[in-house]
């Protein structure tokens, strides 16, 4: 592997790690510090991530049209998420935050998007497809990194204001050094509408409604895991846990679908990808307890990576690749939409049955349908490697 590949992997990596691992999930392990800090409780906890994954939407449909250089836009995008980051600390003002976290989840988007076309089209390009898994294991290597973090900080005493102030001073750093290390594999310029307007290629719909299942399926566990493991155990050290082992899961299953790219398509990989999800949600509504709360974690952290991946790089197998960026905005704006839904309709459900048990269910069910449909559509198709 040569040293520019590393350069690529290493920067795709911690931009996926900066973006998504703190940007847009640092959130989670830090909910349940700031529910015992008493600043917001469930329900206001559900309705930031949702303000977050409007500006995500927001951000994955306006990716695609922006008219600064996508260079340019990259490297803002990493800073002001870590600015934003760091100012939630020093606030308690619940408009602030929402402003805030609407702010990290548009450039989020934007780094997913330019992450997606650039990093995986360059390494595809250059004979190192098996390399994409390493670019995108950067948002489980935030999470457990997050999570991690968050752990010490509870085991420490420490609140969730400085939590944020921490994570949001390492993120601003790793910003600046990646910034400064983003080369010509990202393009100086954007691409001229009338010249993708010219190969656009049919946006593949069975494709977008199974991706927006996922993303709503995914994110009510990537939302509330650690209040639900806190809901059945107190001790920080053991509910803490939850969230690293998601985003440990996650980190490795990306390698994972790298290799069993070399027996099946992208769909194949991606439908049994749906199938463990349900699974996952499954296990703690009908065995609720720390251990089962732990195996969802790893269902889900293991497989939402994995069909993130496998999404993306359908966008390049079936889209020109001036049309590509259109795709992948359509598909993020689908798992946007789920995302949003999710936590606002989950943290509903609990506040009055007290319980997260038929949420999951029905987004359990959510994935096994769509799951079906797209393996049905595509049964025995064998994906082109972007």
């Amino acid at each position: 592997m040569t040293h520019s590949t590393v350069r690529i992997i290493a920067i795709g990596m911690a931009s996926l790690a900066i973006a998504m691992g703190i940007g847009r999930f640092a959130f989670t392990p830090l909910l349940p510090m700031m529910q015992a800090d008493g600043l917001v409780d469930i329900s206001g906890g559900g309705v930031l991530a949702s303000v977050h994954f409007v500006g995500y939407l927001a951000g994955a449909a306006g990716a695609a049209y922006l008219p600064v250089p996508p260079k340019t836009t990259l490297r803002l995008s990493l800073i002001f998420i870590a600015l934003c980051t760091l100012a939630t600390g020093f606030t308690d003002n619940f408009i602030l935050w929402s402003v805030l976290r609407f702010l990290c989840g548009v450039l989020s988007a934007f780094t997913l998007v330019l992450v997606s076309n650039f990093y995986v089209k360059h390494l595809a390009a250059a004979g190192r497809a098996q390399g994409q898994g390493w670019v995108f294991s950067g948002v489980g290597a935030g999470i457990a990194l997050a999570g991690l973090g968050a752990l010490a900080l509870m085991a420490a005493g420490i609140g969730s204001a400085d939590g944020w102030i921490l994570f949001g001073a390492v993120s601003l750093v790793a910003a600046v050094a990646v910034s400064a290390n983003v080369g010509a594999e990202v393009a100086k310029a954007p691409v001229s509408p009338g010249k993708a307007a010219e190969r656009r290629s049919p946006i593949d719909w069975v494709a977008v409604v199974a991706y927006g299942a996922a993303g709503m399926g995914y994110i009510i566990p990537a939302t509330y895991l650690p209040v639900m493991a806190r809901e059945i155990v107190s001790s920080p050290f053991l509910f803490g846990l939850a969230w690293p082992v998601f985003g440990l899961a996650a980190f490795f299953s990306t390698l994972l679908a790298a290799r069993l790219q070399a027996r099946f398509s992208n769909r194949q990989i991606w439908a049994a990808g749906q199938f463990v999800m349900a699974a996952g949600l499954l296990v703690p509504v009908l065995l609720p307890d720390l251990v089962t709360i732990m195996i969802a974690g790893i269902c889900v952290g293991g497989t939402f990576m994995i069909i993130t991946m496998m999404g993306m790089k359908e966008a390049h197998r079936i889209a020109h690749a001036d049309d590509v960026m259109r795709h992948i905005g359509v598909l993020t704006v689908a798992f946007a939409g789920g995302q949003m839904i999710g936590p606002v309709f989950a943290g509903a459900i609990h506040a009055v049955t007290g319980s997260f048990s038929s949420s999951l269910v029905l987004a359990s069910v959510a994935l096994v349908a769509t799951g079906a449909a797209l393996v049905r559509r595509h049964a025995g198709r064998k994906a082109v490697h972007p």
